[in-house]
């Protein structure tokens, strides 16, 4: 799970820059998880790239994971504006962007709740305020849902 999200980390590098300031807290009781690690790559990319378009090239990105029960929770975190809740009502809705014409297709968010919920049978949520949204994924140990 933590290599995947600093294999993200290490992709988006050059968008990271000096402005962010990363932090991990990966908990030391994280065992594997039975998963399509490539397709959570791609969460992890598309929460990561969002949180980083949030900040603008200044703030704290925090990743955290840690065991849940009989799942595991990770969060991705920034200190970006935060999102209104009709924002964050629709932020998982194929097509809905807040980004400008031609910054962002509408999609990363709706095909990160794919693979999270429909893949993994997991679940993934938005808190968000002014200075602190975090999305959190909660993905069961027991592997991928049944039929995937």
């Amino acid at each position: 799970m933590t290599s995947g999200l600093d294999s993200t980390l290490a992709m988006l590098g050059d968008r990271i820059g000096g402005g962010v300031t990363v932090v991990r807290d990966y908990g030391s009781d994280v065992r594997p998880i039975d998963a399509y690690a490539s397709e959570l790559n791609q969460v992890w990319t598309n929460l990561i790239d969002n949180a980083l378009d949030a900040m603008d090239g200044a703030g704290t990105l925090r990743l955290t994971v840690r065991a849940d029960g009989d799942a595991v929770a990770v969060s991705i975190a920034d200190t970006g504006p935060g999102m209104s809740p009709q924002v964050a009502e629709r932020a998982f809705d194929a097509f809905f962007s807040t980004k400008d014409v031609g910054k962002g297709t509408g999609l990363g968010l709706d095909i990160a709740r794919r693979i999270v919920v429909e893949r993994h049978g997991g679940t993934i949520t938005i808190d968000s305020r002014p200075g602190a949204t975090a999305l959190h994924v909660r993905l069961p140990r027991s592997g991928v849902a049944a039929g995937s």
